[in-house]
């Protein structure tokens, strides 16, 4: 039996995706659908989670999504992605999604998601995480904002 994993500091799990939003990507008011960016929140959750664990992870819960501006077609979408809180073995993942205007470089914030994952083993089994480190205040204050959520979490569950 292999001891506890040694712990894996936030930065390590960092990762950032940018996409052009193309007219198969619009709504019917023209700009792009909800349920495309929920789709591209989801993978930069799971990458993020899968670079933090080097497992396979699945999603387990997102917590609510709210689109604050619309991105248009046209604009550069960037999704920055990190690891926030890890349990047993499971992930919270913090994606923030911006618009950027290619031309002229203006960028929007649209939305914060925070989606929950859970790693596999190469069985398809829950298996163990590295705990995550904190090296800044920053991320020491990120980590216990994402433990509060865990344990609302928790909490609505039962």
């Amino acid at each position: 039996m292999t001891g506890p994993l040694p712990p894996k500091p936030m930065r390590a799990s960092r990762i950032s995706i940018s996409q052009l939003m193309h007219p198969e990507h619009a709504n019917l008011l023209g700009n792009v659908h909800g349920g495309w960016i929920m789709k591209l929140v989801d993978e930069a959750g799971a990458l993020a989670c899968m670079r933090h664990s080097q497992r396979r992870v699945v999603t387990v819960a997102i917590d609510s999504m709210v689109f604050r501006n619309p991105i248009k077609i046209g604009d550069l979408v960037i999704l920055n992605a990190e690891v926030t809180y890890t349990g047993r073995t499971s992930l919270e993942a913090q994606v923030e999604v911006q618009a950027e205007n290619p031309i002229t470089g203006e960028r929007t914030h649209t939305n914060t998601a925070y989606l929950v994952y859970v790693a596999l083993d190469d069985n398809g089994k829950p298996t163990s995480v590295p705990p995550l480190q904190a090296e800044t205040e920053e991320e020491k204050r990120k980590m216990q904002q994402a433990e509060e959520r865990q344990a609302r979490r928790l909490t609505q569950r039962k």
